[in-house]
């Protein structure tokens, strides 16, 4: 560990700090890719982390994508991966929904058909999925017909998202027995060339207003997104090193969960806006300070090949 936190990861801090950890967790989107192109020498950074004995898992928030979608973007773009070390937030989801709220009955989503997939793969039956063309008057709006059999709404990227698919929430949530179940809260979601489009944290903020009600996230921060990591492979959590590029998301998690934590300043997040929370009184901003930080992934390639 370092001696203070928001140290610059240097070459020869890289050796033992990779030596201490068995298991890398590491986000996607603006860490090892931004948009579909990867961020140069990321990929060798995750196959030199294999071929020494570690082992190497992607937790993203992105619910866009199924595991198996993720697995393949992954291969395409030259890292070794495969499904079952993929986390994404629609997966986990499912899980959280079948494991955590014991759901009997069906889910009204507000997702991706990649979320549809995740659901029906465990077993849970969604409705909802596309687009919720508007029609007749507000009379209308406030009664549209509702599945009896809905017991929970789960709220992930759409790009169908509409005032009706709103207001459709919005109804089921009118029964304090319908479960209220978010992938994430990223307000935006990074591309390649430095552009940003609306995350699904708008989305899941706007369903909270008209609800009044506070879902429950899976995705990063919440500790349940390494529950799902660690009760499948054993993990221990002092023996891990979390890598992102959101203080807020990645950084958090891992001050959560008892991580080691590397912040990738190839994405969202700043050394400065760091150092601020550093300096800061307030212990949820304590949270969002990085053990270590580096340019890109690709800089700790020269420990591991040494």
């Amino acid at each position: 560990m370092a001696s203070s936190k928001c140290t610059r990861l240097t070459e020869a801090l890289s050796r033992p700090l990779l030596d201490s950890v068995d298991s890398v967790l590491f986000d996607c989107d603006g860490v090892l890719w931004r948009g579909d192109q990867a961020i140069p020498g990321a990929s060798e950074v995750i196959n030199s982390l294999k071929k020494s004995g570690k082992q190497v898992f992607f937790v993203t928030n992105n619910s866009s994508k199924t595991r198996q979608m993720y697995a393949d973007k992954l291969g395409k773009l030259g890292f070794d991966a495969s499904k079952d070390e993929v986390f994404g937030t629609g997966y986990c989801s499912a899980m959280y929904l079948k494991n955590v709220c014991k759901l009997d009955g069906k889910v009204y989503l507000i997702g991706s058909n990649a979320m549809r997939q995740e659901l029906e793969y465990v077993g849970i039956q969604p409705v909802g999925v596309g687009p919720d063309p508007i029609s007749g008057v507000q009379k209308d709006w406030a009664n549209i017909p509702l599945d009896n059999e809905v017991r929970a709404v789960l709220v992930g990227f759409d790009e169908h998202f509409s005032y009706m698919k709103l207001n459709r929430a919005l109804q089921y949530l009118c029964n304090p027995d319908c479960q209220f179940v978010g992938t994430n809260m990223d307000a935006t979601l990074p591309l390649e060339g430095g552009k940003t489009i609306p995350g699904t944290g708008c989305i899941l903020r706007s369903v909270e207003t008209a609800a009044q009600r506070q879902a429950q996230v899976v995705g990063k921060p919440s500790n349940f997104i390494f529950e799902c990591v660690a009760s499948q492979f054993g993990l221990n959590p002092e023996r891990c090193l979390m890598v992102g590029d959101r203080l807020d998301t990645d950084i958090m998690l891992g001050s959560n969960c008892g991580l080691k934590t590397l912040l990738a300043l190839t994405g969202v997040s700043t050394v400065a806006e760091a150092e601020a929370n550093q300096k800061s009184e307030c212990p949820q901003r304590q949270k969002m300070v990085p053990d270590y930080y580096i340019e890109s992934v690709a800089d700790i390639l020269p420990a591991l090949q040494a």
